[in-house]
């Protein structure tokens, strides 16, 4: 892919669900409160990350790329 992204993790709408420290777990962490933040804001684009925010429940997760701010995920109606 080649891009950067920033990665961000609502965490008004995080349940704890833990699905994106399952399908990319050098990405993601779980705090003490047991909501996700991702290791890096900013980071290599990769699948996994983009399989963890398509995988999360509650859509808690966003990717946008840096500087535009244009959305990787979710995508723009």
């Amino acid at each position: 892919m080649g891009d950067r992204w920033h990665v961000e993790v609502d965490r008004a709408i995080c349940i704890g669900s833990a699905q994106c420290t399952h399908l990319a777990p050098d990405a993601f962490r779980l705090d003490t409160a047991m909501q996700s933040h991702p290791v890096a804001p900013e980071t290599d684009a990769g699948e996994r990350i983009l399989k963890a925010a398509e995988g999360c429940p509650v859509e808690a997760i966003s990717i946008a790329l840096p500087g535009s701010g244009e959305p990787v995920f979710p995508p723009e109606d």
